[in-house]
């Protein structure tokens, strides 16, 4: 096992325990870049719609 894979396992153990704990806060995160997404995508459409 090398050190990325450590680090990825990691990273994926703290994300479940951050669920786990703040379950609130995580769903606040997540829907957040679901927002920020949805913004993107609709700065993109409007961009290609006005060339």
């Amino acid at each position: 096992m090398n050190l990325k894979q450590i680090l990825q396992w990691a990273a994926i153990a703290l994300i479940i325990w951050w669920v786990i704990v703040q379950p609130a806060s995580a769903a606040h995160v997540v829907h957040n870049i679901g927002t920020f997404l949805s913004s993107a995508a609709h700065g993109i459409s409007t961009f290609f719609t006005s060339i």
